[in-house]
């Protein structure tokens, strides 16, 4: 039983990992099991460039974000377990008790984040009632997006990136999944706001 799955590894759902697998060390988070369904093989950042995101490099390609990403979460988060080459195809149960399921595996949470790319076809099963036209996506392009308030689309399920209806930009994806991750901290210190930030 995981207490956090999130699904997808773009910039989202990176940074949600990343977020969640830095309190690690705090009371309230010290003995949760936290994991990431690494599906990029869809992801927007397979063919993006990048001049215009504060702390990167002119010419940073996503391709390169998405392995240095990884390789980053492994060495510094290694608690994050990061499950790979797995697609998941249904999500059923409720806050507490979710159930994943991939092509080759079962898993169970009690949170669950959905962290992937805007694009049709959304092809996982027991989601399809939340499914709505995206709202700050050109309408010809038909970007879809899971209804939600503030990131929680029902108790215990979570979305964040272009798929929560934000727009296609990496530092709002990017933000968006820190978002989810420090609601979900907040979740666990019993509704005490939360952050987390290392110092030198």
């Amino acid at each position: 039983m995981f207490d956090v799955l999130i699904i997808g590894g773009g910039v989202s759902g990176m940074q949600c990992a990343l977020v969640l697998g830095s309190a690690k060390t705090k009371p309230f988070a010290v003995d949760k099991k936290m994991g990431i369904i690494l599906h990029q093989r869809s992801s927007h950042l397979q063919n993006a460039l990048f001049n215009n995101v504060l702390g990167l490099p002119e010419g940073k390609t996503g391709a390169e974000i998405l392995q240095e990403g990884r390789a980053h979460l492994q060495d510094v988060y290694p608690h994050v377990l990061q499950i790979e080459k797995e697609k998941v195809i249904e999500i059923s149960g409720e806050a507490g008790n979710f159930q994943i399921t991939t092509n080759k595996n079962t898993y169970q949470s009690k949170i669950v984040v959905i962290a992937l790319n805007y694009a049709k076809p959304f092809t996982i099963e027991g989601l399809e009632e939340f499914i709505a036209p995206h709202p700050r996506a050109a309408a010809k392009k038909d970007r879809i997006y899971l209804k939600n308030e503030d990131h929680l689309v029902t108790k215990g399920l979570y979305v964040c990136g272009t798929i929560a209806g934000w727009r296609s930009q990496f530092a709002i994806a990017a933000g968006s999944g820190a978002q989810v991750a420090t609601d979900i901290l907040t979740l666990w210190n019993d509704g005490n706001h939360t952050k987390v930030h290392d110092k030198i």
